[in-house]
């Protein structure tokens, strides 16, 4: 049984994953994203293997997820062969839509950046790396991770990511409890369920540790099982898995379609105005690279790989409030005066490699811009400016920092109906921003 370890630029947990596989009595083949993708059928099974693919530019797992091999993985995977996304791999296989296995791979969840709560206050958020505790839920007849495991079964394995919260709307996730798609959830020692940290390390929802599709055949799963043997019962469930499908006919697709419809699509959370407006009593301040971008540039070479020919300009835009009301004597000469305090603080962009630019630098005829923030509440970076231009700066003007990205769609043509078409498509790969995890801006 010869099992693919599928890696992309910036993967690193390749050679423990090929270890799980041998330890689990087959054989890893290591599968990188430029081979020929005809050879993946020459393969029983799939793991992609956690890391950084890509450097996670514009967000974890997008741009993997927009690799050209991608399609090849999902015609595999609709024969009925068992892929499991271990971390980057289980961001890669949420932004495939893979998991949770709506109609035409809809994309349906997120994986945003960790928040660590308990008693209501924010411990910390970003990067974790810790051992944890996950219990085997539930799962579909014949979900090729679980056969070795007892319901109920706990384990203790690393977990080591920036972005591992589950984000799935309420409708989806109702459903997605009711299917036992919640295979791996977040627990104590005993196979307790807490919302709270350190026992939900990330702050997901229901404690979702990793989710599977409808057939069970396609896991994404946030720690790592394959960096210690007390892992390894999921890695033999797959083998079991792959000797007993030789005799399946499984009907992938259809079981998938059976469960979840386009009834159950979701309604993005993000919201669309018709622009970007400036609160009042706050300033723009956007900063643009004078270096090579390469997180544009990858953005841009995935596009130009689905045939969506786009140019990509990216830059950080900060929105800065101030403290003065509109009756307070020359509130609007200190808001003026507060500004080049914060841009001269070196908080909001490197001079060396970063200059300040306006609004009308970024407008050209046939573009798109999109203003880029996070949904859920959270702008742990915004918060840090603000905490650091007030107490370290003593800059005392300024309220709130709020962070966003700021991207330029540029497509290769002077025809309006052809650009509108080629933005238009962009837009719909998710590489700008995930329906369910951003909102996002039209700047204009």
């Amino acid at each position: 049984m010869k099992v693919g370890i599928i890696e992309f630029p910036g993967t690193n947990c390749e050679r423990e994953a090929a270890a799980a596989v041998r330890r689990a009595g087959m054989t890893p083949v290591p599968f990188r994203w430029n081979k020929d993708p005809g050879e993946l059928e020459k393969l029983d099974g799939y793991i992609i293997a956690g890391g950084f693919s890509y450097e996670d530019r514009s967000r974890s797992g997008i741009i993997a997820a927009l690799d050209p091999l991608m399609p090849s993985i999902k015609r595999e995977i609709e024969k009925g062969k068992p892929i499991i996304g271990i971390c980057n791999g289980a961001q890669i296989l949420l932004e495939t839509g893979m998991v949770p296995g709506l109609p035409v791979y809809h994309v349906g969840a997120a994986l945003a950046a960790n928040r660590r709560v308990k008693d209501g206050n924010v411990l910390g958020t970003g990067f974790y790396n810790a051992w944890v505790h996950i219990k085997y839920d539930d799962a579909p007849k014949n979900c090729a991770f679980t056969s070795a495991l007892t319901q109920g079964q706990t384990m203790h394995i690393p977990a080591a990511h920036a972005e591992g919260r589950f984000i799935i709307p309420d409708s989806l996730l109702e459903k997605v409890i009711a299917q036992k798609m919640t295979v791996f959830r977040y627990s104590d020692e005993n196979g307790n369920i807490d919302d709270e940290f350190p026992i939900n390390p990330n702050g997901s929802v229901y404690n979702i540790a990793g989710i599977c599709n409808p057939a069970g055949n396609v896991l994404a799963l946030m720690p790592h099982p394959e960096r210690t043997e007390g892992g390894d019962k999921i890695f033999t469930s797959m083998r079991n898995y792959i000797e007993n499908r030789q005799n399946s006919t499984l009907d992938i697709s259809r079981i998938n379609r059976a469960v979840l419809t386009e009834k159950d699509i979701p309604e993005p959370a993000e919201v669309m105005d018709s622009s970007y407006q400036c609160p009042e009593k706050s300033k723009e301040v956007i900063v643009e690279l004078i270096i090579t971008d390469n997180e544009a540039v990858s953005v841009e070479n995935a596009l130009r790989h689905r045939n969506i020919p786009v140019s990509i300009r990216r830059r950080t835009h900060w929105e800065l409030s101030f403290s003065h009301t509109a009756a307070t004597p020359g509130a609007d000469d200190a808001a003026e005066n507060t500004t080049p305090q914060a841009e001269a603080s070196g908080e909001l962009y490197n001079s060396n490699k970063e200059v300040t630019c306006t609004a009308s630098d970024i407008h050209r005829l046939f573009s798109r811009s999109l203003l880029i923030r996070d949904f859920t509440g959270e702008d742990t970076l915004g918060e840090h400016k603000t905490h650091a231009l007030k107490n370290w700066f003593g800059i005392s003007g300024i309220s709130r920092v709020q962070h966003s990205s700021l991207w330029t769609i540029i497509p290769d043509t002077q025809n309006v109906e052809e650009a509108e078409r080629l933005c238009d498509a962009a837009e719909k790969t998710h590489i700008f921003s995930n329906p369910y995890a951003n909102r996002r801006y039209l700047y204009e």
